[in-house]
């Protein structure tokens, strides 16, 4: 390894949910725009972990790891549009969600980790109760 973010488990994860999604990018002799979505979502990813790995200053560092935890949710979003399309299966959906969630979740502890922000602890928050 040449570089701090390829120590990253995160980093690795991210690399993994390429490879994930490269046999379905492929699948597509004439890509839809979800497919073009997710081929650049995933990239997101990567690039701006390793970006945000970078850079010097805490705030600067989760600007980038923050951008790459909106990737990998616009990566959630284009599996569940391709589901509803019938392009991937089941299995594909869940096992890319799997991975994304791990992907989410160690960008937040890394955000956590350089910045000041104020959290709620244990705070149960259920968007489906919420009214609009």
């Amino acid at each position: 390894m040449y570089f701090d973010h390829e120590k990253l488990i995160v980093y690795q994860k991210s690399l993994e949910f390429i490879d994930f999604t490269e046999p379905i990018l492929q699948r597509f002799k004439y890509r839809i725009p979800v497919v073009e979505h997710l081929d650049e979502a995933s990239t997101s990813i990567s690039l701006n972990i390793a970006e945000g790995t970078g850079k010097f200053t805490p705030k600067d560092k989760c600007k980038f790891f923050d951008v790459s935890r909106g990737s990998a949710l616009e990566c959630a979003s284009c599996l569940d549009i391709l589901i509803r399309k019938k392009k991937i299966s089941e299995e594909e959906m869940t096992y890319g969600k799997k991975l994304l969630h791990e992907i989410v979740s160690m960008l937040i502890g890394l955000i956590k980790s350089n910045s000041d922000r104020v959290y709620e602890n244990n705070i149960d928050y259920n968007p489906a109760s919420e009214s609009i």
